[in-house]
């Protein structure tokens, strides 16, 4: 078994450039990689850096698809959605495409010809995929979901001016 480093960031807006916080934990052991079972991995790491915030977030926003297709085949975040009980929407922002998620919104950012793909639960999808095009940073990644993807690598950095990454 392999360790990682969940990492999850707090923001009060969709356009904020810097986290209000910033939250890491390492998991000492997760699950191998299993090909359409993404969510058996990833879902402990982020239940457990869910666990270090004081106030449950109004809405999450994950690495990943909510839906893997168009006739509801759970992707990790519906796997979230139901491990909060239905209670927190959540919004899969994928960096990659899959092939059976032909559901998916494409959202187009900066300059780039290449999309995120987003899907949701518990929430609009197109009103999420408006929303993740407009998150701060000139790039295809949104600078806030860079730096979690960078503090999920590295471990906690100082958060003290802006960091849009390509």
């Amino acid at each position: 078994m392999q360790s990682a480093l969940a990492a999850c960031v707090t923001i009060s807006d969709w356009k904020a450039e810097l986290p209000q916080g910033s939250h890491t934990v390492e998991i000492p052991s997760i699950e191998d990689y299993v090909p359409g079972e993404f969510y058996k991995r990833e879902l402990p790491c982020i239940k457990a850096v869910l666990n270090q915030l004081i106030v449950r977030p109004s809405l999450i926003v994950v690495d990943g698809y909510v839906w893997l297709d168009t006739h509801g085949k759970k992707g990790l975040g519906a796997h979230l959605f139901e491990l909060l009980h239905g209670e927190v929407p959540v919004i899969g922002v994928a960096k990659t495409s899959f092939a059976t998620a032909t559901n998916a919104i494409e959202v187009y950012r900066g300059k780039s010809l290449r999309p995120l793909w987003v899907t949701a639960v518990g929430t609009n999808e197109n009103e999420a995929a408006k929303c993740v095009s407009e998150m701060h940073g000139s790039y295809r990644i949104p600078t806030i979901l860079a730096l979690v993807d960078r503090l999920s690598r590295n471990g906690p950095e100082p958060i003290s001016q802006s960091q849009d990454s390509p």
